[in-house]
């Protein structure tokens, strides 16, 4: 079975107010093109940045039993599968059978993984997640988007210059990642970060203007819109690094000038720190371009 729309199983968290896990990652793959089905591995009322967080996690059995009704009924042929958040060893190594899985179904799926494990030096989740992460799922990516932190952890190398993010990019594509993105980096100055993207004997830097707030759900909306951009621009690592930065950079300056005009000062509460996807639809079809990436000359 091949279809042309692409289609993309998203095993990610779930909110039911706000954005982050599949509710960052589905509209905008839905609104460019993509056709999502999505498995919630969580299913929360908001995210752990408030107060109060009621809801269930989808424990494993269940995990498997969605998995069998779609292989069942013969729709399990998917062009991409993009994993987010996982809370544990045990359904981390599941999703590795289920990668497996599907790949079988289609050798030329495309499996985008984000390995949320920590950032800023502080891991949140279970230490244990880091070896099946490290020597079980990232071997199995076509794509990987961890920060500067998660990619020090599986490689337990530090980056402290472009040459150390290099040799950190180097050892992930030896695990026989193909396309290596470091979504951000510490590597820039006082009002940018950087993000690094490797793939084909091509590196990328491009900056990301720092903005005064904390926001959740970036990694999983950067992560579905490279998948996106990667599909839509045959791989031009440029131009989707360009166009996955201006997307995100849009939203993220729009959520906090809305922000800031209800909370002017002080640090913003989580309820209006919400990305404005909805708001943004024509900028995530058509986003501008404010940013150029640069080339770098790396062995990566």
């Amino acid at each position: 079975m091949s279809e042309d729309t692409p289609r993309v199983l998203s095993i990610q968290s779930h909110v039911v107010h706000g954005y982050v896990g599949n509710k960052s990652a589905v509209f905008p793959l839905q609104v460019l093109g993509f056709e999502v089905d999505s498995i919630n591995t969580v299913q929360f009322s908001t995210h752990t940045a408030y107060k109060h967080i009621k809801g269930n996690v989808l424990k494993n059995e269940e995990m498997e039993e969605l998995i069998d009704g779609l292989t069942l009924n013969e729709v399990d042929y998917y062009t991409h599968l993009i994993t987010g958040y996982s809370r544990s060893p045990d359904s981390l190594k599941q999703i590795a059978g289920i990668i497996k899985k599907l790949k079988q179904k289609n050798p030329n799926l495309i499996y985008v993984c984000d390995p949320v494990m920590g950032d800023n030096g502080k891991m949140y989740v279970p230490e244990d997640i880091l070896p099946v992460y490290r020597d079980i799922v990232v071997p199995l990516a076509d794509i990987i988007t961890p920060n500067q932190f998660e990619a020090e952890l599986m490689t337990g190398l530090r980056v402290e210059n472009v040459e150390g993010a290099c040799k950190v990019i180097e050892v992930l594509h030896s695990k026989g990642v193909k396309t290596v993105v470091l979504s951000s980096t510490d590597l820039g100055d006082s009002d940018n970060m950087i993000a690094i993207a490797s793939s084909n004997g091509e590196c990328y830097t491009i900056q990301i203007p720092k903005v005064d707030a904390t926001f959740t759900g970036t990694g999983d909306l950067f992560a579905a819109l490279f998948l996106a951009w990667a599909y839509k621009t045959a791989d031009n690592l440029q131009l989707t690094l360009e166009k996955t930065i201006a997307t995100l950079q849009a939203i993220v300056k729009d959520t906090y000038q809305k922000a800031r005009g209800k909370h002017p000062t002080g640090k913003v509460p989580p309820a209006l720190i919400e990305l404005r996807l909805i708001q943004n639809k024509a900028t995530i079809e058509d986003p501008a371009i404010q940013i150029n990436a640069k080339k770098l000359d790396c062995s990566c």
